[in-house]
């Protein structure tokens, strides 16, 4: 972490040493231990929260891929600016959401998806894109390894304040412990209003990057060379076998994880977790979070990616074993196991990518992977959303609980077919070569 500061190694160029600071300030919001009670504070249902959820990931299908084209043709540098703008938009919607508003608050609630999952889709790809290319090519993987290992070593940290902030922030009862009284109403958006200081903070530092070379010309024949090269990419990625089961096998863990990580306020809530400590367990996970990429970078020398992510996939089955009885504080444990799978899995996809990836072609693969990650994430948030109302109907007062518990087979039944199938592609590419 140190070389960041230092601008030492990699960091002596100003992209790797800006996307570190971006990425932290983006990806770290104190809103993150509270989402899910705050949507639902606000006058939501559960089901409505994990319908937005859907939303966002339609967004983000929808512009993923294309925004990592554009980044490749207009510009990475004005695909960043852009995302920043947007983000700052989403919080300032939050922050005036009316409470209880109904029709007029979820509707706005939807918007703030929106803009969030187009916010996230230009930003993703275009970010590590920007800060790779400007690094030497001699040297790059290994350089690239340190540019991602201090990143998520940043973002540990981050994640370890914000959270704490945000459950803090959010309780008005911890403003009451020192002699401070604050409205509910006023300490619901202090969490938001952190993030919006970050949102701004990340127009500026966006603003300060050197762009990379991209396509020149006519603005229209850009558009157009970046809707092929979307289209070449994509083919590209999902016909390379070796690719293909690396996204497709990260993107079924992330999911799985991803959607978890939206409802852990729900989930602490149900095993008796009180609301001020929500913050402190999300910053435990960021402290462990600090740890991973040493391990990602040992487990990723030592195997294969699929063997990496079968190590993942085999924790991940573990973990919601062990959160679907839902046991009263216990029941932690597993849930920070599952939130660290975020960084192990996100790491050797990453990795695997960019060493398979052409200088021309970096920003838009990046984006195919935002693209399938988004995808697994809003199906299976929306396959848990239709099972969370199948519960309600059938178990009531349960439902939550009830949900997690039925989500473990179908999670091992769908890990369990990819491995299969990535098992006898790899045979079948064997006895192709010999």
């Amino acid at each position: 972490m140190s070389s960041v500061l230092a601008r030492s190694g990699p960091f002596a160029h100003r992209n790797p040493r800006l996307y570190v600071l971006f990425t932290t300030l983006y990806n770290a919001r104190a809103y993150y231990p509270v989402l899910a009670v705050f949507f639902i504070d606000l006058g939501l249902t559960a089901e409505q929260f994990v319908f937005l959820n859907v939303m966002w990931a339609v967004a983000i299908f929808t512009l993923e891929v294309p925004s990592g084209a554009l980044a490749d043709t207009l510009g990475r540098k004005k695909l960043l600016v852009f995302s920043s703008c947007v983000m700052v938009v989403e919080m300032g919607i939050l922050l005036v959401a009316p409470k209880d508003g109904g029709a007029l608050l979820f509707g706005l609630c939807i918007l703030n998806r929106v803009l969030s999952g187009t916010s996230e889709a230009a930003a993703s790809g275009a970010d590590e894109a920007i800060a790779y290319d400007a690094l030497p090519e001699e040297g790059r993987e290994a350089a690239w390894d340190d540019v991602m290992s201090a990143a998520m070593r940043w973002r540990a940290v981050a994640f370890f304040v914000t959270m704490i902030l945000g459950g803090l922030l959010y309780d008005p009862e911890g403003f009451a412990w020192i002699g401070i009284h604050i409205p509910a109403e006023i300490s619901h958006r202090l969490p938001i209003a952190l993030v919006f200081l970050q949102a701004v903070a990340c127009v500026i530092i966006t603003l300060r990057l050197e762009e990379t070379p991209h396509a020149s010309g006519d603005f229209r024949k850009r558009c157009a060379a970046a809707f092929r090269l979307t289209l070449a990419t994509a083919k590209k990625a999902f016909t390379t076998r070796s690719v293909a089961a690396v996204i497709v096998g990260g993107m079924l863990i992330d999911s799985v994880a991803r959607n978890f990580a939206t409802i852990t306020s729900e989930y602490y809530r149900l095993i008796l977790i009180p609301e001020w400590s929500f913050g402190l367990f999300g910053a435990l996970s960021g402290v462990l979070g600090f740890f991973i990429p040493t391990i990602a970078r040992k487990l990723n020398a030592r195997f294969s990616p699929l063997g990496v992510l079968g190590i993942a996939a085999v924790l991940a089955i573990m973990a919601l074993g062990l959160l679907a009885p839902a046991w009263p504080w216990f029941g932690l444990l597993p849930a920070m196991l599952l939130m660290t799978l975020l960084g192990l899995v996100g790491f050797t996809v990453n990795r695997h990518l960019h060493a398979s990836a052409e200088p021309s072609q970096r920003a838009t693969l990046l984006s195919v992977r935002g693209m399938a990650f988004n995808v697994g994430y809003g199906s299976f948030s929306l396959g848990f959303s239709i099972l969370l109302a199948a519960m309600r109907k059938s178990v009531g007062e349960d439902a939550f609980r009830a949900a997690l518990m039925w989500q473990l087979p179908a999670v091992a039944v769908m890990i369990a077919l990819f491995f299969i199938w990535a098992a006898i592609g790899k045979r079948a590419a064997r006895s192709a070569a010999s």
